[in-house]
């Protein structure tokens, strides 16, 4: 059964959400902190968390950059759940690691439909074949990326996300396409979110000096380019 760590402190909305997912065929666990959440992802790794920005002590946003932070805990699906509705607030959440971004007041089925979406994007690629542009290559199978001999650190979704660039490589791809290609359901998606995730892979790529085969194409989105130079031994 499906996992979900719901991390709120508002017992009221905790309990609520945890009855709409129970109701879904969810496993839940509940957290009222950061401390209680980290004590319950360290004795079991839940499947998603979804997670209260505010709360008593350290926020979530500082928990969500712990974890991704964390090898064991890198590729963990986190919703933030919040508040604060500003599309800075948004994207701050973003880049501290939450892979959406849910604004209260919701309704329970804009919150399912979301969860079944990531956990959509989250399913393995083990039967795709290896690929390999510019020097650098990636194994869905083994879920690595290596340039030179340099290992990169990914997140599930900028995997993704890098996957269908070099499978689809010095194309031009709109935001739209993106977000119909690599996260599949979005409706609940925003075309920003496309940016925050190629900013986070162009960091990812940057220990290997490949960041620059993540182009941006003004005015129609982005392109991923083999042309790059090796890095220097």
């Amino acid at each position: 059964m499906t996992t979900i760590l719901v991390v709120e402190d508002e017992i009221a909305i905790a309990e609520l959400i945890a009855l709409n997912l129970r109701h879904a065929g969810f496993e839940v666990t509940l957290a009222e902190t950061a401390e209680q959440a980290q004590a319950a992802v360290d004795a079991v790794l839940p499947d998603l968390v979804l997670l209260d920005w505010m709360l008593p002590g350290q926020s979530g946003v500082a928990l969500a950059r712990r974890w991704r932070a964390d090898e064991r805990t890198r590729g963990l699906p986190i919703i933030m759940l919040t508040a604060r509705a500003e599309e800075t607030d948004k994207v701050a959440g973003l880049d501290a690691g939450a892979d959406d971004y849910l604004t209260k007041p919701f309704s329970t089925q804009e919150l399912l439909a979301r969860i079944r979406a990531l956990l959509r994007r989250r399913l393995p690629e083990a039967l795709d074949t290896a690929v390999e542009l510019g020097g650098l290559t990636l194994d869905p199978a083994t879920h690595r990326v290596s340039r030179a001999g340099v290992e990169l650190k990914l997140g599930p979704t900028e995997f993704r996300l890098l996957h269908f660039f070099m499978t689809h490589p010095e194309r031009v791809h709109s935001r739209a396409q993106l977000l119909d290609r690599v996260w599949g359901d979005h409706v609940f998606i925003e075309e920003r979110t496309v940016d925050v995730h190629v900013k986070r892979l162009r960091e990812a790529l940057q220990p290997a000096q490949c960041a620059q085969m993540i182009e941006t194409v003004r005015g129609a989105g982005y392109r991923m380019t083999r042309h790059v130079a090796m890095p220097s031994a």
